[in-house]
């Protein structure tokens, strides 16, 4: 209903289409050189790295980050929450089926820039949903960084994410803030929910006393 939306739209579907693209080659090479269509055992160097490369576009890791904040911010809320919980359930449940075998100093390098672009990109933004989006790209960074060494690990902090997300975004939509301003004005008409709004960003910082 909104140029914006279409444009979030379509830059979504090519990214995404870009990636499944490279999923589908690596498995195809892998298959080409062990003669099985398994990704459990990928021996080789180059179907791993372009697999690596394939879900971090997927998840919006950096630094194939950046489609991930213009997505959001074209989009509702409802969808905004949809696209930072659910979707991230099939790329991240790929990336722990095979964690074992892929490129750890190509996933740790991705995991600390995402880390470092999560933490700068937030930076002086006023638009919650850019917010939440560097927070996403901050948060899968450090899922990146774990999951080679404890997927288990890993889970853990997905589904903790999850919840926060989905709560924050809920939190929102009830409020109807888009930006810090509004979120400003929200004290005078929802101070309770203002109040579990400010624990919630705490809780996504792991600051003190939610850490």
């Amino acid at each position: 209903h909104h140029p914006r939306a279409t444009e979030s739209a379509t830059k979504y579907f090519l990214t995404q289409a870009t990636a499944s693209a490279l999923l589908l080659f690596s498995t195809t090479m892998n298959a080409w050189m062990t003669g099985e269509w398994t990704i459990v055992n990928m021996n080789n160097y180059t179907p791993t790295t372009i697999l690596t490369i394939a879900l971090a576009i997927k998840l919006g890791i950096a630094p194939f980050h950046l489609w991930l904040p213009d997505v959001l911010q074209g989009l509702d809320m409802m969808t905004c929450l949809i696209l930072s919980t659910w979707q991230k359930l099939a790329p991240m449940a790929l990336l722990i089926l095979t964690s074992h075998q892929l490129n750890t100093n190509l996933l740790t390098l991705m995991a600390l820039a995402s880390a470092i672009m999560g933490g700068w990109g937030a930076l002086n933004q006023t638009q919650m949903r850019k917010i939440m989006a560097y927070s996403s790209i901050a948060h899968l960074g450090w899922m990146t960084l774990v999951i080679s060494f404890a997927p288990g690990l890993a889970l853990l902090n997905l589904m903790i994410y999850l919840l926060m997300t989905s709560s924050m975004f809920m939190m929102l939509m009830t409020m109807n803030a888009t930006n810090m301003n509004k979120l400003s004005i929200s004290w005078l008409k929802t101070p309770t929910l203002a109040a579990s709004m400010m624990a919630g960003l705490l809780s996504l910082g792991g600051l003190p006393p939610l850490s």
